[in-house]
């Protein structure tokens, strides 16, 4: 038996010997590759913190003593050690959540996987537990992979140095990395405390000096280097940056020497106030594919070949969303110098990679700081220069102020990039891009595209970056390409016909990809008798004249996007057909405002009622049921509009 197979929880490490956790680390990665490797997740991360999250977790008593992760892509150590050892299903529908998840164990807090947000988190949770007199609970909270680069983590650093009276130990967990190197001041103050030719001669030597003189002498030993406040610090002056903010320091510590470890944790669990425990840690630790992947170790794999290291089941051939985006945006920056191109620690993940090879001086990673790469976007575009932002579409939830106040308000021509848009699947409800359509759409002045195909993005991306006088959007989901969908006519707003029947009963408007689905209801519909129009806007926002004019000459409007229903794009349709005097019925048809736990895209679709067969079907039930009126268009208030009609035939 294992011994792996015999934690249930966190206080089956307290009887373990030091050689018996050593095994259990082993134990511990072997587990991961070879599970991961069937499923796909984060491993680089995970294989990073092994010792780090035994140590926790032997010295603390969670969940009493409650463990904050920031991100939580490098909770799966943390899931194993509290009785969750069934990876199997890992990030798939039914399985255990790629980040830590309320509703699978007591042990896991906070389940927002967006970054910098732990040690808010922390400082509030540590003041409640004071207030309320638990003044013998500690919080736990494990930062890092960038997250330091955030903005969030900074005030709450100077919140916590407000009060000093709780239990708060901030573990920075110090890979040099977030998906890529880790950038800026921060991340170079950092590397010089890791690589210090007196931190690590000094380590090296004390090691072999102690380690000669016998068990008593390896205890100092690792005393000292467990944390003493003053005694690695003054060759390395590691606690200058924290010195003004009055936050105890402990370390460098080596984040996979668990002797170490767990007595720095000791100390800094004594001492009665916050304090910050800096453990220098390797991503992909113990995995030589994940070190020689110089990109990102592996931050974020698919199904691979666990002795290898190379994926596995890819070879369909078709491109991705983000390659066909990125492959134009070189083509664009080549035939443009003005062009800039920024991303919030995701360079290589939003494709942006392949720009920054070509023109490096035209590239600004700004770490974690989605709020200070879109405010820097105005100051840029003011400049003169025409910024495109590229972020995934759930963090763009993040800069939603400065998108309103510091680029529309200012008329900046700024274009974001939205990636990863709509139902994304297995990373669960932080991750879904769903709520860009609904969020985007109210600011003034802003135009949303949402491309099809390939052939379409790579033509709104140009249109996009064209304006030069309000933001633009260009939004898409993530894998494979979805298949060239010509058009039949392209109206003169810009608007594509897809599909058109002899008889007029139902416009189906069908939102970037999901247009695809809109032509194949249309022709289920036409097997029943009822003829239908297919149109994609192409910019879904400010919704086109030409949509106007079409639902005037149907009887029911259908809209379908993969954002949430609820104030997304079909509410913008229904609200300008009233506004232009038109009855014609609408239905909304989105994702429900919710919550929606990992699982495929092919699943939550289904759920929420996004599937041809299901659309077909509730509409043969409204038009055949004869529920919907013709409509009796206002054509006066279509004039108003500035709208062309077709007169009746």
């Amino acid at each position: 038996m294992s011994l792996l197979s015999s934690i249930t929880g966190p206080r089956d490490l307290d009887g373990l010997t030091h050689d018996e956790m050593d095994q259990l680390a082993t134990e511990i990665r072997a587990f991961l590759i070879e599970n991961v490797a069937r499923t796909g997740g984060h491993l680089g991360p995970n294989l990073g913190v092994v010792e780090l999250t035994m140590a926790i977790h032997r010295v603390f008593d969670s969940p009493d003593d409650p463990v904050i992760f920031d991100t939580g892509h490098q909770s799966y150590v943390h899931k194993l050690l509290t009785g969750r050892q069934d990876f199997s299903q890992l990030r798939s529908r039914g399985g255990l959540a790629g980040y830590p998840q309320r509703s699978e164990s007591a042990h896991d807090v906070v389940e927002s996987s967006h970054a910098s947000s732990s040690l808010s988190w922390a400082d509030g949770v540590s003041r409640a537990f004071t207030r309320t007199g638990r003044t013998d609970r500690h919080v736990v909270a494990v930062v890092g992979d960038g997250s330091l680069t955030g903005g969030m983590t900074w005030e709450a650093l100077n919140n916590i140095s407000d009060d000093n009276d709780r239990n708060l130990v901030i573990v920075v967990n110090d890979n040099g990395r977030s998906y890529a190197p880790t950038i800026g001041g921060m991340a170079r103050y950092l590397n010089r405390v890791r690589t210090a030719d007196t931190y690590r001669s000094l380590r090296d030597n004390s090691a072999t000096v102690f380690g000669k003189l016998g068990p008593a002498a390896r205890a100092v030993y690792r005393g000292v280097r467990g944390g003493t406040h003053g005694f690695l610090s003054r060759f390395t002056n590691n606690t200058e940056l924290y010195s003004n903010l009055d936050i105890k320091y402990l370390g460098p510590v080596d984040g996979h020497d668990l002797d170490a470890l767990i007595e720095t944790l000791e100390l800094a669990k004594s001492y009665g106030a916050p304090v910050i425990v800096h453990a220098i840690t390797e991503k992909g630790r113990g995995y030589q594919p994940a070190r020689d992947d110089e990109a990102d170790q592996f931050h974020a794999v698919g199904k691979i070949d666990p002795a290898t290291g190379k994926t596995v089941g890819g070879g369909s051939g078709v491109q991705a969303w983000t390659d066909v985006f990125s492959q134009e945006l070189v083509e664009v920056g080549e035939q443009r110098g003005d062009v800039i191109a920024m991303t919030a620690a995701m360079l290589r993940p939003t494709g942006l990679l392949p720009f920054a090879e070509r023109f490096p001086e035209r590239v600004y990673d700004v770490g974690i700081a989605e709020q200070h790469a879109v405010a820097s976007a105005a100051g840029l575009a003011y400049g003169g220069l025409h910024p495109v932002v590229a972020i995934y579409a759930t963090f763009m939830n993040r800069a939603f102020d400065q998108v309103l106040m510091d680029v529309a308000l200012h008329r900046a021509g700024v274009t974001f990039v939205l990636d990863r848009a709509g139902v994304t699947g297995p990373d669960g409800p932080s991750h879904h891009g769903i709520w860009d359509l609904a969020m985007l759409q109210i600011v003034p002045h802003i135009r949303i595209a949402v491309p099809r195909d390939a052939e379409r993005l790579r033509e709104e991306l140009r249109e996009a970056i064209a304006v030069d006088d309000a933001p633009t959007v260009v939004r898409f989901p993530k894998g494979s390409v979805s298949p060239e969908l010509p058009a039949l006519e392209r109206r003169d707003d810009g608007v594509d016909v897809l599909y058109r029947s002899e008889a007029q009963d139902v416009l189906i408007v069908g939102i970037g990809p999901m247009a695809h689905t809109a032509v194949d209801v249309a022709e289920r519909l036409r097997a029943q008798g009822i003829g239908a129009t297919v149109v994609d806007p192409r910019w879904a926002i400010p919704v086109q004249p030409s949509i106007v004019t079409l639902a005037a000459e149907h009887r029911l409007v259908i809209t379908i996007e993969d954002g949430i229903r609820v104030g997304g794009v079909g509410t913008r349709v229904r609200q300008v057909l009233r506004e232009a005097g038109i009855d014609t019925a609408v239905d909304e048809l989105g994702v429900p405002d919710a919550f929606i736990d990992h699982a495929s895209r092919d699943q939550i679709l289904e759920d929420a009622g996004l599937t041809a067969a299901k659309i077909a079907q509730d509409v043969v039930a409204q038009v055949l049921g004869t529920r919907i009126p013709v409509a009796r268009p206002d054509l006066g208030a279509l004039s108003s509009l500035n709208v062309p009609v077709r007169s009746e035939q």
